[in-house]
């Protein structure tokens, strides 16, 4: 009863089952009826036109005999094929050989008609035209007279003489019982002489169906039952990976990210089941990403301690000896002051690169996108970098020619010159003086490659780190953030960076547009 969605499933299945089998259960009762009525008919009336035809045949014979009767006795009685009473009166109406040839021909009939229901297995009438009842059956309780009749007998009778085979149910009444009566004509060659009606109770036909509807019923019943039984176990089966993955959710919501569902099926539950795993993993995937940046963030807010810490520290402490008159000397505060200066210079530039860096990682930070030219773009890199390069030596070589247009990109101009100062300012950082610095472009990527003492493999990974720094003596005054910015910066331009570094033999950044 805990399984809401299981018995709801079973109540489904059993009503439905249960108006099926109402459906069918109807349908088959009155289909059934129908054919037992129409075989019972159908009995009937080959009962019905058997014995019509066995009488017309003895009539037949017995007019027959009679025509013989009358030639023998010299003696003209009446034409016994008028009517059946004029027949029966025809043995004392002749002579004697009349009347033998009329006993020859009325002994087979009045013998037929003695056990006429007997072979009829049932209650046989037979009337004339006029509604008068020539012959009745045995199995009657009570003498019928034309009042009696029903109020259709005349239509039966009237389709009868017609030559038709009729059914009828109005005889219910007078024998007291529901009965369907067929009428079959008899004939005396082409005339119809009387109409025989058989009587049959439709009681059996009754009791028939009720015994068909209870075999039915039972049937229908035990098919309830089992369908019943299938249905609760295939309602648990539907539901049992319904379970499985509701449980799997509820350890993904209390922390656990590696719960699986371990449902495997190939329908839209299995489906289901596989997204809930393939969330598990994300979650879990997330879950460590989460872990790593909240580390990251602990790392940012101790490397940004340290880096502001100096600084602040110098020039609190230069101030200080300032303020105490600790320095008297002209040379000495002036010294003070340029160091004091150098590091609120510096403090500017980390600022600066920290507002560069938070900007270029928030999404919804808008950089400036036009159509630049790259041949355009890098030629003012290089004219920039030569008052860099100039201090050192470094011999800043391009094959890039001064009127080549290169390709047209779209990007923000002042973000994308920043982006490769900062590498070249590392190349000439660490190149040795009088040392050659190469900027190159081929199959749509930017090369600035340098001859310094490149970058210990176990270190690659981390060099786009925030605040990552070599312990390069070159390096001394960088922030740490230079690479991180360059590689926001080429992340909003779609722009692949790849590193390629031997220790000893220098270093290479590619720019994949």
């Amino acid at each position: 009863m805990k399984n809401k969605i299981a018995l709801k499933l079973t109540l489904y299945f059993s009503l439905s089952l249960l108006l099926f089998s109402l459906i069918i259960g109807s349908v088959f009762m009155t289909l059934f009826k129908n054919q037992t009525v129409q075989l019972h008919k159908v009995d009937m009336e080959k009962r019905a036109t058997s014995i019509a035809g066995t009488l017309s045949t003895l009539i037949s014979n017995s007019n027959a005999a009679a025509t013989q009767g009358n030639e023998a006795g010299g003696t003209n009685g009446m034409n016994s094929a008028n009517r059946m009473g004029g027949m029966m009166h025809g043995m004392g109406m002749g002579g004697m050989g009349g009347m033998g040839g009329m006993m020859y021909g009325m002994g087979g009939y009045s013998s037929y008609l003695q056990f006429l229901d007997e072979i009829a297995m049932a209650d046989v009438w037979i009337v004339d035209e006029t509604l008068q009842l020539m012959t009745i059956g045995h199995m009657t309780n009570r003498q019928i007279n034309y009042a009696d009749l029903p109020a259709d007998a005349d239509q039966v009778v009237k389709e009868v003489f017609q030559g038709r085979t009729t059914f009828s149910e109005g005889f219910s009444s007078l024998l007291n019982t529901p009965t369907l009566t067929v009428g079959a004509p008899i004939k005396a060659g082409d005339k119809v002489f009387g109409a025989l009606l058989l009587h049959s109770p439709i009681q059996g036909t009754k009791e028939a169906l009720r015994q068909g509807a209870g075999i039915l019923a039972m049937s229908i019943t035990v098919a309830l039952l089992l369908s019943l039984l299938l249905s609760i176990v295939l309602a648990y089966t539907f539901t049992k990976p319904l379970n499985r993955m509701k449980n799997s959710t509820l350890q993904l919501a209390k922390g656990d990210y590696l719960a699986k569902t371990g449902v495997r099926q190939e329908d839209e539950i299995g489906e289901l089941a596989s997204a809930i795993d393939i969330l598990s993993e994300r979650l879990e995937s997330a879950s460590h990403e989460s872990d790593r940046l909240e580390q990251q963030r602990r790392d940012f807010i101790a490397n940004i301690s340290h880096e502001l810490r100096t600084p602040v520290t110098v020039i609190r402490g230069s101030l200080e000896a300032l303020c105490d008159e600790v320095i008297t000397e002209p040379d000495q505060i002036k010294a003070y002051h340029r160091q004091m200066l150098k590091e609120s210079i510096f403090l500017q530039h980390l600022v600066n690169d920290l507002m560069d860096l938070t900007r270029l990682q928030n999404p919804d930070f808008k950089i400036e996108m036009e159509n630049i030219s790259l041949g355009d773009l890098l030629r003012d890199v290089l004219r920039s970098a030569q008052n860099i390069a100039r201090g050192k030596g470094i011999l800043l070589k391009t094959d890039i020619e001064p009127e080549a247009p290169l390709c047209s990109i779209q990007g923000d101009y002042v973000r994308l010159r920043q982006m490769f100062l900062i590498i070249l300012d590392n190349a000439i950082k660490f190149s040795p003086a009088e040392e050659e610095v190469w900027i190159t472009f081929a199959n749509n990527t930017v090369a600035i490659r340098d001859k310094g003492p490149g970058i210990p493999p176990e270190n690659l990974p981390h060099i786009f780190d925030r605040f990552y720094k070599s312990s390069a003596v070159e390096n001394k005054t960088g922030t740490g953030l230079g690479l991180a910015i360059a590689k926001q910066i080429a992340h909003r331009h779609r722009i692949q960076i790849t590193v390629d570094s031997q220790p000893g033999q220098g270093t290479q950044f590619s720019f994949h547009f």
